[in-house]
């Protein structure tokens, strides 16, 4: 289970304000505290100022891998900023993100396709945001033809359903679980990904729905996540879960967690 953290985000107003300041060490302690609590991958983003974002995103990459040893995930929809960003980072990248989008595609798939770097993929097109399981397959299918067709295969691409919140739509539970089913069913050599916390927006309790619902993605075909791996009892949730679906060899990394308390 691949673990992106998702707390270096300038849509936070700490982040926001130590990329201003250029605050580094603030950064590298965001940083630090994910790698420790077992982020593989971090997500980096920098949008909040769109005029400084290149230089911003940039800054970003050189301060974060010089705290921590761990690829990056470089969030931003502006081909400029992704290319320097990518030319920056040490290693291969994830980028972050494109999608069935006439226009999205054309400008950040040649990005991906030069850079080797892999790639989320959401499931919405010009259609907005998607409701139905069928519609997010759909897009899937068309981003899966046009990557391939580019030169990225289906093995660097992570497809995200694009979870959106249950207090506006009870029903996008369950039809995020049969997109995830049947995106691993119909594309098995690609990676799922989803940003986790949406499923929770707007309702109490979001520790117990994020943590559960996660387990359930887990179950119907999910091998990644953006999430924050800080959270009170994340990292032992996803050692649980990966133990009882066989994907944790006699159980060992689960039997690690539990000795470590």
């Amino acid at each position: 289970m691949l673990i992106v953290g998702e707390r270096i985000n300038s849509s936070r107003q700490r982040i926001a304000e130590a990329i201003r300041a250029r605050d580094g060490e603030t950064v590298a302690q965001e940083a630090r505290l994910q790698s420790e609590a077992g982020a593989q991958m971090l997500d980096v983003n920098a949008g909040a100022s769109l005029e400084r974002e290149p230089d911003d995103l940039v800054w970003l990459v050189e301060t974060v891998q010089q705290a921590v040893g761990l690829p990056l995930c470089l969030d931003s929809p502006r081909p400029e900023a992704l290319r320097r960003a990518v030319e920056a980072h040490r290693g291969t990248p994830m980028v972050n993100s494109i999608t069935g989008e006439e226009a999205r595609l054309e400008v950040v798939l040649p990005v991906v396709a030069e850079s080797g770097a892999s790639v989320v993929a959401l499931a919405m097109d010009e259609a907005g945001m998607p409701r139905s399981a069928e519609h997010r397959v759909g897009v899937a299918a068309k981003i899966a033809e046009r990557a391939t067709d580019a030169g990225v295969g289906l093995a660097r691409i992570y497809f995200d359903p694009v979870i959106s919140t249950l207090a506006t739509d009870h029903t996008q539970g369950e039809e995020i679980l049969q997109a995830v089913g049947r995106i691993r069913s119909e594309f098995p050599e690609a990676h799922v990904i989803c940003g986790l916390s949406n499923i929770s927006f707007g309702l109490p309790g979001r520790r117990l729905l994020n943590h559960t619902f996660l387990a359930m993605l887990m179950a119907a075909g999910l091998d990644a996540v953006i999430a924050d791996p800080t959270t009170e009892g994340f990292p032992e949730l996803v050692a649980t879960a990966e133990a009882l679906l066989g994907r944790d060899e006699f159980c060992m990394n689960y039997i690690s967690h539990r000795r470590r308390g």
